[in-house]
């Protein structure tokens, strides 16, 4: 008899909630990278925002850490928000060969508002054809696959 084990129905059924997840959350990122503006701040600018507002100072390192992607692309996305002023670099006091980020008064606004061309869509579409109990549901999914991408 062979020690591999036949998958059970509940493997089967995470695989399938996986595969799901997969197409779903492909299909939204595509959606909406397709209809970003001119002037709007892309995902990627979004979420190095989102994260120096949450966890205040860090490196380029430390937010491509978190990110899970290549120091070279955070260092583009940083780049891209110091043009349009959302970003400040300062020199590490501890440590000269590091710079530490934060948000500049125009990047802290530019989060608190949500400057993005995109969550007002989404939210027009919520608003207009989903129940509250069906964007309750969907707050929640979104939290659950935020801890989900930090686990991955």
């Amino acid at each position: 008899m062979s020690d591999v084990q036949k998958p059970t129905a509940q493997d089967a059924a995470v695989r399938e909630t996986a595969t799901r997840l997969r197409v779903g959350v492909g299909a939204f990122k595509r959606r909406t990278q397709e209809r970003l503006s001119e002037g709007d701040l892309t995902v990627p600018q979004l979420t190095a925002l989102s994260r120096l507002d949450r966890l205040g100072p860090s490196t380029t390192a430390e937010l491509a850490r978190r990110e899970q992607i290549t120091p070279q692309a955070m260092g583009a996305t940083i780049a891209s928000l110091e043009k349009r002023d959302l970003v400040v670099r300062r020199p590490d006091s501890g440590d000269g060969r590091r710079a530490i980020l934060s948000l500049t008064p125009a990047g802290r606004a530019a989060v608190r508002s949500g400057r993005s061309a995109i969550v007002d869509q989404v939210a027009g579409v919520l608003a207009e054809s989903f129940t509250s109990e069906e964007i309750a549901t969907l707050d929640a999914a979104a939290r659950l696959i935020e801890r989900l991408a930090q686990l991955l």
